[in-house]
């Protein structure tokens, strides 16, 4: 099963400076078919080098937001190659979140297990609805998590991480809160309007700065802490000395109206 008749499975629509890439297979629960990961890909491909979009919201149609992988598919070919290339292609996307500029919100709304999980934590951000529940169900159907492990792990820690790997219990928005797998939570008449909200505030800020901000933070946050201090240290430094910094601290130090940036 796949998006509607006639529709593609991914589906965009941009809100000013907001792109909203939406999951459209709601009768296969959003999995993450091959056909689905090379749409995600191609559009952040796009999205990248497109200096008018400012921050991206990942949604999803339906009754969940993924549960994982298309199973149907993994089982239809159980050739080696197939499935290594499928979870190449999916890595890669999920890579390719982390690398964008801009950053990227994911808009839980239901469900999100397996891989669907694992596209939650590797959004920047995630607003989930309080009635959305999550898990690396993998084990359950004989299956660990693998690379949904990675993101997770680094989104919640290792033995947080791992309860979830090993038993695929699910935990609720609350838990996930809690543990760092979303960064807000909101009542689902309030999800919409919460994660724009948060979009457009990003939006607002100096793009540049966001862009060098998002990927020093990844960078660091793969390094000891001495490194880290050294490499944010370098980082901010050179910062300060753009055109944006010094417009913004101007301001502030001399009670000005805050700067613009929509426009640079």
């Amino acid at each position: 099963m796949s998006a509607a008749p006639n529709e593609p499975v991914l589906l965009r629509r941009d809100d000013g400076p907001v792109a909203i890439l939406t999951l459209n297979r709601p009768h296969a629960m959003n999995a993450l078919s091959g056909e689905l990961i090379d749409a995600l890909q191609s559009e952040f491909d796009r999205i990248g080098k497109d200096k008018s979009i400012r921050c991206v919201i990942l949604e999803a149609k339906g009754r969940a937001f993924s549960t994982g992988h298309d199973l149907r598919e993994v089982n239809a070919n159980r050739d080696y190659g197939f499935h290594h290339d499928l979870l190449t292609r999916c890595s890669a996307m999920m890579l390719a979140i982390n690398r964008l500029p801009q950053p990227v919100i994911a808009k839980v709304q239901a469900v999100a297990t397996a891989a669907g999980c694992q596209l939650v934590a590797a959004c920047d951000l995630a607003v989930a609805a309080s009635t959305a529940t999550f898990a690396t169900s993998g084990i359950t159907n004989g299956l660990f998590c693998g690379t949904p492990s990675v993101s997770v792990g680094r989104n919640v820690g290792k033995k947080r991480a791992l309860d979830m790997l090993f038993t695929g219990q699910f935990i609720d928005a609350e838990a996930a809160l809690r543990d760092g797998l979303v960064s807000r939570v909101a009542a689902p008449e309030k999800l919409d309007a919460e994660t724009m909200a948060l979009a457009t505030a990003i939006a607002a800020q100096p793009p540049q700065q966001i862009a060098s901000g998002k990927a020093m933070f990844h960078k660091h946050m793969e390094m000891n802490l001495p490194e880290a201090y050294a490499f944010a240290t370098e980082y901010m430094a050179g910062a300060m000395q753009r055109d944006d910094a010094k417009a913004g601290i101007d301001a502030f130090v001399n009670k000005k109206p805050k700067p613009d940036w929509s426009g640079r």
